[in-house]
């Protein structure tokens, strides 16, 4: 859905994202795993919206997980990012599974694993937004 775009809030999810990751990292150290990569890919869900935000678009309220990944497939388009966007897909599965179908599937390792790509995600969306604002500026 085409919106104003809105840095502010953009940055915002950004900082929430921030905190998602630091969140997941306090779970993985209470071998909270499953609940670490739910997390993790939520920091990520964060940051891609925070993407869409500041470039005036919003994800409609059915299918708004697919959405934002259908959306980051369209607006980016290198490798790191199609390398980026799998992991990000791949979470969004793992995460259903754990939030609706099982418990106790992830590994401490995987766990960690996911912090990482959420970290680096998140980094190179703010990265983007950043670049794209001070080009605007």
């Amino acid at each position: 859905m085409r919106i104003t775009p809105d840095h502010r809030l953009a940055l915002n999810s950004v900082k929430r994202a921030r905190r998602d990751i630091d969140t997941a990292k306090t779970l993985t150290a209470n071998d909270k795993f499953d609940w670490s990569v739910a997390v993790s890919y939520n920091a990520m869900l964060s940051a891609a919206r925070a993407l869409m935000l500041d470039k005036g678009y919003r994800p409609s309220s059915q299918e708004g997980h697919v959405a934002v990944i259908r959306f980051l497939e369209a607006t980016l388009d290198t490798e790191t990012s199609d390398r980026m966007i799998t992991a990000m897909n791949g979470m969004r599965k793992k995460r259903h599974r754990i939030v609706y179908e099982e418990m106790d599937i992830i590994s401490d390792d995987e766990a960690k694993q996911a912090i990482i790509r959420a970290e680096e995600f998140v980094k190179a969306v703010s990265d983007l937004i950043h670049k794209e604002r001070h080009k605007n500026l």
